[in-house]
């Protein structure tokens, strides 16, 4: 024991940690990259340069949080192999092949445009150039369809097989890729990442609207922002409802967590708040609503939900953290919806850039939709719990043979060395939003443009500053 806690409780908390860290930078880069490339067609298209100075603005931000992602990335692969091998073993001739799908389609292609998009400009022209940050934004989005794929399959696993040596081999591939929640979890996934980058994008066209409301390009970003606040969080809202539908099918034993329901329920209210107790098996101060739990997860007011009674202790997941989780991830949603709202009724009356509690509002709202995520992926991480592959794989039986004091000593070093690295790269990114929209700062250009002693090459005579000018 190391603090109390077991080496499976302490590993769990470590992955955790380690996870929640990496994908707030992967949910925030896969809008940045569409929304980079949204800017470059826009620009191409109304020849504004205020949309080239945009570009230029976020790409900086773009190239860091990249940077950020892959490096707590590379540490999220080193943790199968060193807290969690024997689910590596077991599960890697299905696992394996799919992250390494990944890392030979959408990181070699994120990887070989990057440079072209970041200061290529000049060197390669306005058409390649945009060509290079559209394939950046597409490899974005095919690394999340590869993650969640994996992700899937250890949910709502199919088409496999277990060999001699109790391994899960693939039978069928497109089965595994294809499996029962792929679709809705992908969806869910890009979309809540479209508007997380819409919310940060629209904090900061807020802020600045606040300053100075005849700033053109905070115009810009803020109404395109709240464009897709308004547009994409109704079918956000849809999807999320889809893939309740789809989890109640597959993972029962989850949505009764969620929900809070211990006892099975025909017309199963709708619990707003409480505080599970799984020892005593109750939701306690429990607030709720008649009939509406069952209404929306089924459809009928009569429908009946299992609740966690319907599983041994042993074979369901602790309530408390799924239960809070996804309620934080659902109000936050829904205050996405009202703020979208509230900017479509701003836009009709024409005082989309005039009203500053709008402002305000989206300015706090900047950073809701990284908390919507990771309480997402709270929710539905722990609500499949007590497995690693639903059913089928126990996280008590994925762990290595390590012990509980070099499990903890190694998160005690994650959580110093990430909250000094990391924390100074989120202030870094901060005080790039803060920069003055049409600055004529070029951060990724500043530095040598060669070596000292070193005659320039013929892609040298100019400085590389030079290439991002309109």
């Amino acid at each position: 024991m190391f603090l109390g806690l077991d080496a499976e409780t302490l590993a769990r908390i470590q992955f955790a940690f380690t996870i929640s860290f990496h994908f707030i930078f992967p949910s925030f880069s896969i809008g940045l990259a569409s929304f980079l490339a949204m800017l470059e067609a826009l620009w191409l298209i109304k020849k504004d340069d205020a949309y080239l100075r945009l570009f230029d603005y976020w790409k900086t931000i773009f190239a860091i949080v990249f940077g950020m992602g892959v490096v707590t990335g590379i540490v999220m692969s080193y943790q199968f192999g060193t807290n969690w091998s024997v689910f590596s073993d077991k599960a890697g001739p299905v696992v394996g092949p799919l992250m390494g799908y990944e890392v030979l389609t959408a990181f070699f292609l994120e990887a070989g445009f990057l440079g072209i998009m970041l200061f290529g400009r000049k060197r390669v022209g306005v058409g390649l150039h945009f060509f290079a940050t559209c394939m950046v934004a597409i490899g974005t989005l095919i690394s999340a369809t590869w993650i969640i794929a994996v992700n899937s399959w250890m949910q709502t696993p199919q088409g496999y097989g277990i060999n001699d040596v109790g391994q899960f081999i693939p039978l069928d591939w497109w089965a595994i890729i294809f499996n029962p929640s792929f679709p809705y979890r992908l969806v869910h996934t890009v979309l809540a990442s479209f508007l997380t980058t819409a919310f940060a994008v629209g904090a900061v066209g807020a802020w600045h609207l606040l300053k100075n409301k005849n700033n053109h390009p905070a115009r810009i970003i803020f109404s395109m922002a709240m464009w897709m606040a308004a547009l994409v969080t109704p079918i956000q809202i849809f999807v999320g409802d889809q893939h309740g539908l789809n989890t109640l099918e597959y993972q029962p034993a989850k949505i009764a967590a969620m929900e809070g329901h211990y006892e099975t329920h025909k017309g199963a209210p709708l619990i707003l708040f409480g505080i599970p107790d799984d020892e005593a098996e109750v939701t306690r101060f429990a607030i709720e609503i008649p009939k509406l739990g069952s209404l929306l997860l089924t459809h009928d007011p009569d429908g009946e939900l299992k609740g966690l009674k319907s599983w041994a202790k042993e074979d369901r997941p602790k309530a408390l953290i799924p239960f809070f989780t996804f309620r934080i991830m659902v109000g936050l949603g829904v205050l996405m919806l009202l703020v979208g709202a509230w900017s479509i009724l701003a836009r009709i009356r024409g005082k989309l850039y005039d009203w500053k509690w709008l402002h305000r509002a989206a300015w706090v709202m900047g950073p809701s939709g990284f908390v919507a995520v990771l309480a997402g992926w709270y929710t539905t991480e722990v609500g499949r719990q007590p497995y690693t592959i639903y059913g089928l794989m126990r996280t008590a039986d994925s762990l290595s043979p390590v012990s509980a004091p070099a499990v903890g000593t190694s998160l005690i070093a994650f959580i110093v060395v990430y909250f000094v690295v990391f924390g100074a790269g989120v202030l870094y990114l901060l005080q790039l939003m803060r920069r003055p929209l049409l600055s004529d700062e070029r951060e990724l250009n500043k530095g040598p443009v060669r070596a000292a002693g070193i005659n320039p090459g013929p892609a040298q005579d100019e400085p590389i500053g030079a290439a991002n000018d309109p």
